[in-house]
């Protein structure tokens, strides 16, 4: 049985108007106009997400791979989330092995996973690895303190400032900012006067 750790999402367990729940998925049908071929999942948690690019996407992606580190999580997932053209596999983001175990994306996603890490310079090479040329990452983080900064969440090593995270893609040809409230996601021009408490990024290498 897979166990909520407060931070976990896992939608058959939570009420359909959960705000948490709610935003989660909004982020990943966001991602969804966005997908194409070979598709990561990283840090996929219950497989849901997964399954919603799987299942939304079908006609446009060849494979989405779900990985995360937590093996009941992916066991759950399997169980719970099959689609014909999802996998599933235990893994650790920041296994530099990884790149040559699973290969190449077209587009790699990656949400609510940096904070948790304090690796995250041999997490964003993996990513950079495993992404083609021309690929796209689509990644998001809750904004905090900064790096280095206890945020006062359990599960979060730190929360990035909105500088630190604009820094993270230098490596990429072109990068757009989009910011979430809630179930809300809007382009950084759009929200530049508000308070938005999350951001994701959209690079294309």
């Amino acid at each position: 049985m897979l166990e909520d750790t407060g931070e976990r999402i896992i939608p058959e367990k939570m009420k359909i108007l959960n705000g948490l729940l709610l935003e989660h998925i909004a982020r990943y049908h966001f991602a969804s106009e966005y997908v194409y071929g070979r598709v990561l999942d990283f840090a996929s948690g219950s497989g849901y997400g997964t399954h919603i690019i799987a299942k939304t996407c079908k006609k446009k992606v060849e494979e989405v791979v779900g990985v995360d580190i937590n093996e009941e999580a992916v066991k759950y997932a399997r169980a719970t989330y099959y689609h014909p053209l999802s996998k599933f596999y235990v893994g650790n983001v920041v296994d530099s092995t990884l790149p040559d175990k699973l290969g190449q994306f077209d587009c790699i996603l990656s949400f609510e996973t940096i904070e948790h890490i304090q690796e995250e310079e041999q997490f964003l090479h993996n990513i950079y690895q495993m992404l083609k040329p021309g690929g796209t990452l689509i990644l998001s983080t809750p904004f905090g303190e900064g790096r280095g900064i206890p945020s006062g969440q359990e599960f979060h090593v730190h929360q990035l400032t909105v500088g630190q995270f604009k820094d993270l893609f230098h490596h990429y040809q072109s990068t757009e900012y989009y910011y979430q409230k809630g179930v809300l996601i809007q382009p950084e021009i759009a929200a530049e006067e508000k308070e938005f408490p999350l951001g994701i990024a959209i690079c294309k290498k």
